[in-house]
């Protein structure tokens, strides 16, 4: 499918963004704790500020043992059925607060609500914090008498990644399985080893060096090569249905076609959506241009489908 125009336009100011700070070159990753700090304050004050949300929805703060949680509600939906949301965030920044908008698109695209999390992020609380806080929202929803066949995963880009983890955990630990999984450009390979974080480095929307950085910082003295961490190299058997989306000029690109592949070899259903120019978890952008319209609205199908 040809790109559209729109998307081109919206996509290269993204790209070029720099320009408006009067800087010829997107200026370097600052992987300093401070740096990430600050990065962290930034990003949540945009993620708030990223669109209204929809007229009628609540946010009902929640406690999952130390852990913050949100549920996004619209009003009218299916209260049996729930979309546990993975935030992305490189295992650095991010959380419910600063991804509500996001989420709250898919709460409203198929009336079905969701619940969000806060994980441990690093470098303060490196792997295996966020694997096990992951673990710890899914068996909440357990515990709370959500059926399995009921419940969907979704996440983002680090969070996509973690999600796809914390379902090699769960079949691993003999915990029943969610019904299917929805991730957007998930993180699968922690040791980068796709051609596209080269590639695809400029084009990226992504800052040049975070995701070496942020590589370092999770996995700490981990092999990155664990499954838990990567789940690229896990066995993949026995896996839910599951949605990646993708963009064809972002680094992560070749983690989701790998990941795509090797699930697909292992008998899992699996769709895969590359979008032709488009950006990093790009069906984020819901009605902006075209191709994140569409998109969303095939992954609101997908988890109504797969839900119940």
């Amino acid at each position: 499918m040809k790109q559209s125009l729109k998307s081109k336009l919206i996509l290269g100011l993204l790209q070029n963004r720099q320009l408006f700070k009067l800087k010829l070159h997107k200026p370097p990753f600052d992987s300093s704790l401070e740096g990430i700090r600050r990065l962290r304050a930034t990003t949540e004050d945009a993620g708030l500020k990223f669109g209204k949300l929809p007229a009628g929805l609540s946010i009902q703060p929640v406690q999952i043992g130390p852990l913050y949680a949100e549920w996004v509600k619209m009003p009218g939906n299916d209260e049996t059925r729930v979309i546990l949301y993975f935030h992305g965030g490189m295992y650095l920044i991010g959380s419910a607060q600063g991804h509500r908008i996001h989420v709250a698109k898919f709460v409203k695209g198929t009336a079905i609500n969701a619940i969000v999390f806060n994980y441990g992020l690093a470098p303060e609380n490196p792997f295996p914090k966020g694997l096990n806080d992951a673990l710890s929202a899914y068996c909440y929803l357990l515990e709370n008498n959500f059926k399995p066949e009921n419940i969907v995963f979704t996440g983002d880009s680090a969070g996509g990644g973690l999600c796809l983890a914390t379902l090699l955990a769960i079949r691993d630990k003999g915990l029943p399985m969610p019904a299917a999984a929805a991730v957007l450009s998930p993180w699968t390979d922690l040791t980068l080893s796709g051609d596209s974080y080269s590639n695809n480095e400029k084009s990226c929307l992504s800052p040049i060096g975070s995701a070496q950085s942020a590589s370092e910082y999770y996995c700490g003295l981990n092999d990155r090569k664990n499954p838990f961490i990567s789940p690229l190299f896990g066995e993949l058997r026995e896996l839910p249905p599951l949605h990646i989306s993708v963009g064809s000029k972002e680094i992560l690109l070749d983690d989701s076609v790998s990941f795509a592949r090797k699930a697909i070899d292992a008998g899992v259903d699996v769709t895969l959506i590359i979008g032709e120019g488009m950006c990093h978890c790009f069906p984020a952008f819901g009605n902006l241009f075209p191709e994140a319209k569409a998109a969303h609205n095939e992954i609101c199908l997908f988890l109504r489908k797969h839900s119940g």
